[in-house]
């Protein structure tokens, strides 16, 4: 399974791209996580990301297309994985084509969690996260049981500093402008498969699995192409045990001792038949000299 999920912010692609990792098998693959991961562990990809961002500027195409490539090469990934924040826009959708087509590993399908504005502003201005343990909460579905106090450990909850409608109105209309036209760009792939991301995390993560459903079975029951031909699973040769011959060696074999036991048995019946003849002219000519002697006795008697 090869997936990209698209979603404006809020729309909870994070969310169930870690549900759908942890469901499939797959490697979530997140694009922020990464260059967090390249940076701390100093690679050459990681130190030029590092360059730019302490400079002040975006992080470019090739140096993010590297560190994909890099992560799609692990094992993990040979099974699928789940690209989650990129592509951003249609350059990069583009780019990461000629990238997948180049390692031989094409989508499957692009899943875009649809969420209407109204809902998203919601998610994202009412959002609250412990500072000790990470738990998030929604002051609108989701609250606290007290205002400022995690309900796992206690912690401080804080609000994120760009959670303001200002700020998410901005976020929005950039998604509109750059990501807003991959749908359409993966629509005309026949790639694209709409969700609707309204409702709790489970109903989303419901309808996204029906979405994907057939996904998982084909990758569990088509049969790999060969020269049987499309479709078509040749049947595997039997195998003989060492030093007999292949069965329809021993067929003729057998198909010849069954006729010959057949003549045998013919010629058996044609020795009775001729043996019992003979007894019979044997005994009929022992009759006849006998009928000749007692005949021959009685005139001897008379003369």
């Amino acid at each position: 399974m090869r997936i990209v999920l698209l979603g404006a912010p809020g729309s909870g692609k994070g969310t169930q791209a870690k549900l759908l990792s942890e469901r499939y098998g797959v490697p979530q693959v997140s694009t922020g996580d990464l260059l967090r991961e390249a940076v701390a562990a100093g690679t050459p990809l990681g130190r030029q990301a590092q360059a730019a961002m302490e400079a002040g500027h975006l992080v470019s195409d090739e140096i993010v297309l590297g560190i994909i490539e890099d992560r799609l090469a692990r094992p993990d990934a040979r099974r699928g994985f789940i690209l989650d924040g990129f592509p951003r826009n249609l350059a990069q959708a583009q780019a990461l084509d000629g990238l997948l087509v180049r390692l031989g590993t094409p989508l499957d399908a692009v899943l875009l969690i649809d969420v209407d504005s109204e809902a998203l502003m919601r998610r994202l201005t009412g959002r609250l996260t412990c500072e000790q343990c990470g738990a998030t909460y929604n002051i609108y579905s989701n609250p606290p049981k007290m205002d400022d106090c995690c309900d796992l450990c206690g912690g401080p909850l804080r609000r994120r500093s760009d959670d303001t409608r200002e700020v998410i109105e901005n976020r929005q209309r950039v998604y509109e402008t750059e990501t807003a036209p991959l749908v359409a760009y993966y629509a005309e792939q026949g790639l694209l498969r709409r969700v609707d991301g309204n409702g709790e995390v489970e109903e989303v993560a419901s309808r996204i699995a029906v979405a994907l459903a057939d996904l998982v079975q084909g990758s569990a029951t088509q049969p790999e192409a060969g020269p049987a031909g499309e479709g078509e699973v040749p049947e595997p040769a039997r195998e003989e045990p060492p030093g007999r011959p292949p069965a329809a060696a021993e067929a003729a074999p057998a198909a010849g001792e069954a006729a010959s036991k057949k003549t045998t048995a013919k010629k058996t019946t044609a020795k009775k038949t001729t043996a019992k003849k003979t007894t019979a002219k044997k005994t009929a000519a022992k009759k006849t000299t006998a009928k000749k002697t007692t005949a021959k006795k009685t005139t001897a008697k008379k003369t």
